[in-house]
């Protein structure tokens, strides 16, 4: 294969400054793309070279695909990362990265398309002998047709928008008697967000496991998978702490997710890192529900208990090499946790924020602990982007020895200037429940309680004992301190 001697990094924030890192260390040069929103952030500063390719807003600079290609040009990158989100899973992209001979870091574009369409990736995977969750993903649309698959699969169903994501034009209907509310409501949403309201019906697990298996593939037909991630506890449809391995899961159910998971790549010639997405129920089934053709937000955890750099796999990959391990040489060890930082509110409903870092210090990082970002102290979270500031991820020898690490690196956590979710990450890895290693999506809400306790107004009493213990505590150093002085220079005493 031909070697990369120079990449562009399509992205921003923690992702780009995480990929140059490992360009670095393999001597690859990178190149940085910027808003100008973003002029004076973290990843211009880190990359060899660094161009300017719009405003702020997304659809005219990080979105904007001929301005990209037009960089990779002017610079010489013989490829281009794309990182997550943007235009990671973007097919028509992929293809014009190609059609200028340039490498695309990720799967040929022909996979992007098929796992991006929720009936067409189904289809495909059930095909393959992969586990997929009972339902009707087919032409007919009517109301009757519909109503009929939904009996047939059994309540409750989910009613989900065949172009879907991000929790749109989804909707859960537990009985006959609500479905075509449903029906209509996630009909509405779907055309609203996708303009496109055709809808697929699937059995709903209750209280399920959100669990996704890493694969990798390379261009020899060669696919692996570098075990599983748990990542159920999720606010708004979004993940917020994950880990692996998946807890309580049995090395006879691990083997089974990886292969599964590995037919799943192989049934769609997959290229570089991907992950397959599950659910699982309360007996360990597992099904198939999504892929997604790049490297996730959760990389690392996996990075810490495989001893794997999954980035420099990428890149090795794209350059035509075989997948460095061979499944039996991939070793599972100990336990990681990853907590993502946002600039948030958790008590009104995660509202993202904005703002200067005013200060920020961070547990030290070491080889079990790892700090994600793209911020540094003064930078700004900016509001046209994700509010992520870090992810910090933790490893041990066992669960409970990570989780203990994670809390103690929490603890070390300090922001200033903005309102983060840390204390809601402490109160969620310190419930009992978490802890047991009991996460299912709904986790969140069903012990909302506990992890939100009601702030009661403080009582006038104790704000003035602690007005007078604040008084008296400046008196004692006022007196120790005259008592310190005393004879050292009296001439001046009265």
């Amino acid at each position: 294969g031909q070697g990369i001697g120079k990449i562009l990094i399509a992205n921003r924030g923690e992702i780009a400054c995480r990929v140059m890192r490992t360009a670095k260390k393999m001597g690859v040069k990178s190149v940085a793309v910027y808003s100008e929103a973003d002029r004076n952030s973290m990843h211009v500063a880190m990359a060899d070279e660094a161009y300017c390719i719009g405003p702020a807003p997304s659809q005219q600079s990080y979105l904007a695909m001929e301005k990209i290609l037009q960089v990779a040009k002017v610079s010489a990158a013989q490829a281009i990362h794309p990182g997550y989100g943007f235009l990671s899973e973007n097919t028509e992209f992929a293809e014009l990265c190609k059609q200028r001979g340039i490498i695309f870091i990720g799967p040929p574009s022909s996979a992007i398309r098929d796992m991006g369409i929720k009936s067409t990736s189904k289809a495909i995977m059930s095909a393959a002998g992969v586990p997929v969750v009972e339902g009707y993903h087919g032409e007919d649309q009517s109301d009757e047709c519909l109503k009929e698959h939904a009996k047939r699969i059994g309540y409750p169903v989910m009613i989900k928008a065949v172009r879907g994501g991000g929790g749109k034009g989804m909707r859960i209907a537990h009985s006959e008697k609500e479905f075509l509310d449903q029906l209509e409501s996630a009909r509405r949403e779907a055309k609203k967000s996708f303009n496109d309201d055709a809808m697929l019906i699937e059995k709903f697990v209750d209280n399920p496991r959100h669990v996704e298996v890493q694969v990798f593939g390379d261009q020899h037909g060669n696919a692996v998978y570098l075990f599983e991630r748990d990542c159920s506890v999720q606010r708004r449809h979004q993940k917020i702490i994950e880990e692996a391995p998946g807890p309580g899961i049995n090395p006879e159910v691990r083997k089974r997710l990886g292969e599964a998971a590995v037919k799943a790549a192989k049934a769609v010639n997959y290229v570089g890192a991907g992950t397959v997405e599950f659910i699982m129920d309360s007996h360990h089934n597992f099904y198939f529900m999504e892929m997604n053709t790049r490297l996730q937000v959760e990389h690392p955890v996996t990075e810490m208990i495989t001893g794997t750099d999954l980035v420099e796999w990428q890149l090795r990959v794209a350059a035509g090499e075989k997948i460095p391990l061979m499944q039996e040489e991939i070793l599972l060890q100990g336990h990681a946790f990853e907590a993502r930082i946002y600039a948030e509110d958790p008590n009104n409903n995660f509202m993202p924020g904005a703002g200067p870092l005013l200060h920020l210090s961070t547990p030290p990082p070491d080889r079990f602990t790892r700090i994600e970002t793209g911020v540094r102290q003064g930078d700004e979270v900016s509001v046209h982007y994700d509010p992520m500031i870090a992810k910090l991820v933790v490893w041990a020898e066992d669960r409970q020895a990570a989780l203990r690490k994670l809390r103690y690196s929490l603890h070390q956590y300090n922001i200033v200037g903005l309102s983060t979710n840390i204390d809601f990450l402490l109160s969620l890895s310190g419930h009992p429940q978490f802890e047991a290693g009991n996460v299912h999506t709904n986790f969140i809400p069903q012990h909302h309680d506990e992890l939100f306790p009601i702030k009661k107004a403080t009582p006038h009493e104790v704000m003035c004992q602690a007005a007078l213990g604040l008084i008296l505590k400046e008196k004692m150093l006022t007196d120790a301190f005259r008592d310190q002085s005393d004879g050292k220079d009296c001439s001046f005493a009265l």
